[in-house]
């Protein structure tokens, strides 16, 4: 259930998206419209000397090589208005081969799941001003550059190809690719959404072995959603078109996964022996420096172990170098930042109930814990080795706080290289003299500068000030951190009141949660979303991160497993009388929002015996975890065969003859994440009951109901929602 796809650090968002007139009246549209946020920078990609970066210039047109420490353009290395053979113009985005000698570039880009793309790829070589088409026709997916730059790797149509780039030719590794039954390279639905992998191919360091992930989803239950005219030229003015694809919903059939290793000489295709079974996942796969070593992890059905094999790609031979199992779920998100050096290898792991790094020996065995204490790593960036230096990101300041710091490798001393308080990102240079750093607490938005590797800014990027003129005015309403008592437990919470606010009044509160495990809502971090503008409406907004939710100990995200929807609930009822308790609320005028998790979460919390909630807002939410993909719902729930009871009190459709208060559920009839199964099926069970609620659907839109001004809309029917049954 991601909620968002991080390609890479730094988003790239044109710098003149808008221009800021701060005198100008905080609206609706500056809150929830894409082109009122903060400004970005162009996506940066580090050149492998450590001195320079790569970044695509404002209009795609052009990549150019800049210095970090002054800013100063090196060279243009590449640019279509000069580029042999190129009549395009604008180009989406770019990668560069190991050796820095050919770019792949691509453009045409058409979204095949939320993530997943494909485009038409064109291979740029550097020292002949040249560019070529990959393949004739477009539309390839996953290209990768081998380490030599003289072969890239792509999926067509389900099948695994390799360009060789000196011959011109084009050479298919699999012919067994078909649409809904076998794909290669390219991970199936769930393992994109869940696992967050996009791209399974990883070559050898000698360039001699492609190796890669073959899905079988033939035995996955197929999904089927209508498609509606909205635009009057789709087709399916009279009768709704349909899109199918395979969706494993909790306990059924997953695709079988396998991993392949073509020898690029003979063109023999082998499959790696693996001591897994057809339940168990292969959410990565790596080479090491050594081209007899691709790191192959498994997890088990249940995501209660991890396991880690060393398999040799010519002999398909495989050694277990590392296992570890977990009383509850194994977080595969922060496992998957594990790193393999030439001698060592660093393992994340929760297993002393925090998040930290452990150090192990090229074979596995434990050399050292590397961080220790209660506060959690949240981020591997890497190893730089000349220093002998680590460098990550840290709760070291508390869990709404995140930090940038370096470990000694040889005293174990951390030290933290960035300011305290408020959120911080780093990508480092390739030799880590340098970093990126993006910070934004609460009250300051996104800023971008060049710190070196002691922490010390070197330049701003970004500093968004006209922007922070404008939002950081005495009209616009800013959060405040509290904390609450529940159950005994020490919640984290903010507040968000109106600038005009009058302690003697009595106002509404829209209580906003997301709830899921391991996400965390109460952060130092800049966000000018519909809260701040609903706050100008006349609305106090509160949010709480109830157990559950990450930044905190194992033991506070572990208590909701195999009973999503109980602790939550016990928490946001706890919030809402803590808030009903404030002087400046009035109690009987409390509602609830979420989307996604959050949207279960208000129902859930809604259909609670002691709930006071006068009104709700569900956007987008799982009805039943029956309804829900396998890897989500049974890394919290297990299967609903072995977990049948929990799966009925974890229900908020087994809930809805109890729901009180006014509610409003909205759903995008083309979200492949959570159905709208979900929302059609509760509402039948809210209308068995004699329920009356609210519906707003909108059709051919995602799990995000993004495009156009429809953000716009929908937060405006949310907005008449509340003032109907929130305000007096």
């Amino acid at each position: 259930m991601n909620k968002f796809l991080i390609t890479s650090l730094i988003m790239a968002v044109t710098a003149s998206a808008f221009t800021i007139d701060c005198n100008a009246e905080f609206t609706l549209q500056d809150a929830v419209l894409q082109q009122k946020f903060p400004n970005g920078i162009n996506e940066i990609v580090p050149a492998a000397d450590g001195k320079y970066y790569y970044e695509l210039s404002d209009g795609g047109s052009k990549i150019i090589k800049r210095e970090y420490k002054t800013g100063k353009i090196a060279e243009t290395v590449f640019d279509s208005a000069t580029a042999r053979d190129c009549d395009i113009s604008q180009w989406e985005g770019f990668s560069f081969s190991p050796n820095e000698q050919k770019i792949l570039l691509y453009t045409n880009s058409s979204l095949i799941y939320r993530y997943s793309f494909k485009a038409d790829y064109y291979v740029y070589e550097i020292n002949h001003n040249k560019l070529t088409k990959l393949t004739e026709d477009g539309g390839e997916e996953i290209a990768t550059f081998s380490p030599n730059g003289r072969m890239v790797a792509y999926v067509k149509d389900n099948n695994a190809y390799v360009a060789k780039l000196d011959y011109g030719t084009n050479i298919a590794i699999t012919t067994d690719g078909e649409k809904n039954k076998i794909i290669n390279a390219v991970p199936d639905w769930v393992y994109q959404e869940e696992f967050g992998l996009l791209n399974s191919f990883a070559w050898s360091p000698d360039n001699l072995m492609l190796s890669f992930i073959r899905w079988n989803e033939t035995n996955v239950p197929l999904y089927s959603m209508q498609l509606f005219d909205n635009s009057g030229n789709t087709g399916y003015c009279l009768y709704p078109g349909d899109f199918e694809y395979k969706y494993p919903t909790a306990g059924q059939a997953n695709a079988v996964t396998s991993v392949l290793s073509y020898d690029v000489e003979t063109r023999v295709l082998k499959t790696m022996q693996l001591p897994i079974t057809d339940n168990d996942y292969i959410p990565a796969i790596t080479y090491t420096n050594d081209p007899a070593k691709l790191m192959v992890t498994t997890l088990n059905r249940t995501q209660n172990r991890i396991q880690v094999y060393a398999a040799n790609p010519r002999s398909t031979l495989s050694k277990l170098i590392y296992q570890e199992e977990s009383d509850s779920w194994i977080d595969f998100k922060f496992m998957s930042k594990m790193k393999f050096y030439d001698n060592f290898i660093i393992m994340p792991s929760e297993k002393d109930g925090y998040a930290h790094l452990y150090k192990l020996s090229a074979s596995g065995s434990p050399i050292k814990q590397l961080t220790s204490g209660d506060w959690n790593v949240t981020e591997y960036y890497g190893y730089d080795p000349v220093r002998k230096i680590h460098y990550i990101q840290t709760t070291q300041e508390g869990p709404l706080n995140r930090v940038v710091a370096k470990i000694d490798d040889r005293t174990g001393k951390i030290t933290i290289v960035s300011e305290c308080k408020g959120t911080h990102n780093a990508q480092f240079s390739s030799d880590y003299s340098y970093f990126v750093k993006h910070y934004s607490s609460a009250d300051c938005p996104d800023q971008y500068s060049i710190c070196d590797n002691r922490g010390e800014k070197v330049r701003d990027l970004e500093m968004n000030v006209a922007y922070r003129e404008k939002y950081m005015a005495n009209d616009v309403p800013h959060k405040e951190f509290f904390t609450m008592q529940s159950d005994g437990n020490t919640l984290n919470g903010y507040i968000i009141k109106p600038v005009d606010f009058d302690p003697s009044k009595k106002y509404p509160v829209i209580m906003s949660q997301y709830s899921g495990p391991g996400s965390q809502q109460v952060l130092n971090e800049w966000k000018m979303d519909w809260e701040q503008y609903f706050a100008t409406q006349g609305y106090i907004i509160a949010c709480v991160d109830g157990r559950g939710t990450g930044g905190r100990s194992k033991d506070f995200q572990d208590i909701v497993y195999m009973n999503l929807g109980k602790y939550e609930s016990i928490d946001q009822i706890a919030a809402a009388q803590y808030m009903a308790s404030q002087p400046f609320v009035d109690a009987s005028r409390i509602g609830i929002w979420g989307w996604s998790y959050g949207g279960y979460e208000t129902l859930m919390a809604m259909s609670q015996p002691d709930s006071k909630f006068a009104a709700g807002v569900a956007i987008a939410p799982v009805t039943d975890w029956r309804f829900y993909d396998t890897i989500y719902a049974e890394r919290y729930m297990r299967t609903p065969q072995e977990n049948e009871n929990g799966y009925v009190s974890s229900s908020p459709l087994e809930r809805a003859a109890s729901i009180k208060g006014r509610l409003l559920i909205i759903s995008g009839t083309a979200d492949d994440n959570v159905h709208i199964t979900n929302t059609l099926n509760y509402a039948s069970r809210l209308q068995q009951h004699d329920k009356l609620f609210n519906m707003m659907v909108f059709p051919n839109k995602n799990h995000s109901i993004t495009g156009g001004d429809t953000r716009y809309v929908l937060y405006r029917q949310v907005l008449d929602f509340f003032d109907t049954h929130l305000k007096k």
